[in-house]
């Protein structure tokens, strides 16, 4: 019979010691895992599409018309639904029109009100962060700036415009009530009130870009793509899971 030899046993024990602990350990990450991957039951998935706007009249403000979109909302309905979700009636306004003129210009895009109104009560409370407020001619002041996007507690984003948008020559700062990025307004800006100019700070033209910028997402009424595309305007999730909160907010008010 062959001599066991103390020097194996200790090996071998070493190593089943080591698998067992190292099971364990995997069998947790796993059920730790499997915890953060199952969804909230009572947390929202996607923005549901609200009763959409009412137009002024049916041939009012086509898109090939010079007025902007505000004009198209009929005044019975803003009336009635900022009353019912306290968004303010000149922001309404710039995100129903929105939705209008994406009827028109991306049909299956699907985009509704309420996903600009939850962007940008997020955003700037609807123009309203630091005191500012939008009037008459939609647009905000004070201006509404993000903070430096120097990396202390952001991504590094350096100056792209010379300040000629957020007067920072330095670094870059999201601007207006839709808060966009210098650089990202530079493609995506628009004109929805007609002047001639593409403004940040100007409502109209906030939300006429970012239903754009977000429509180039494809067709939002599917909770996948309506979440890809609010995560690529702030690559967040609780930031996709807030939007969705407030806009599902607006909708049920109106409903």
């Amino acid at each position: 019979m062959a001599r066991s030899d103390p020097f194996k046993s200790i090996l071998l024990g070493a190593l089943v010691a080591a698998l067992l602990v190292g099971g364990i350990v995997w069998l947790m990450s796993l059920e730790r895992v499997s915890r953060q991957t199952q969804q909230d039951p009572t947390a929202p998935i996607a923005a549901s599409l609200a009763p959409g706007p009412v137009i002024e009249a049916p041939d009012a403000a086509a898109p090939s018309s010079p007025a902007g979109i505000a004009i198209r909302v009929d005044q019975g309905w803003l009336t009635a639904v900022a009353q019912a979700t306290g968004i303010p009636a000149r922001a309404l306004a710039a995100y129903a029109g929105a939705q209008l003129r994406l009827a028109d210009e991306a049909p299956s895009c699907r985009i509704g009100w309420n996903t600009l109104a939850g962007i940008g009560r997020i955003e700037s409370g609807h123009g309203s962060h630091g005191g500012a407020s939008i009037d008459a001619e939609g647009v905000v002041a004070p201006p509404i700036l993000g903070i430096q996007l120097d990396g202390s507690s952001s991504a590094v984003i350096n100056d792209s415009d010379n300040g000629a948008l957020d007067g920072d020559a330095e670094w870059d700062r999201a601007v207006g009530p839709m808060q966009f990025i210098p650089d990202t307004w530079s493609r995506w800006g628009a004109d929805g009130n007609a002047d001639g100019v593409t403004n940040p700070h100007q409502i109209d033209d906030a939300a006429l870009a970012a239903a754009r910028y977000l429509c180039a997402s494809g067709d939002l009424s599917g909770a996948e793509r309506w979440r890809a595309a609010i995560f690529s305007y702030n690559h967040s999730e609780q930031y996709v899971t807030d939007v969705a909160d407030a806009a599902n907010a607006y909708a049920g008010q109106v409903g």
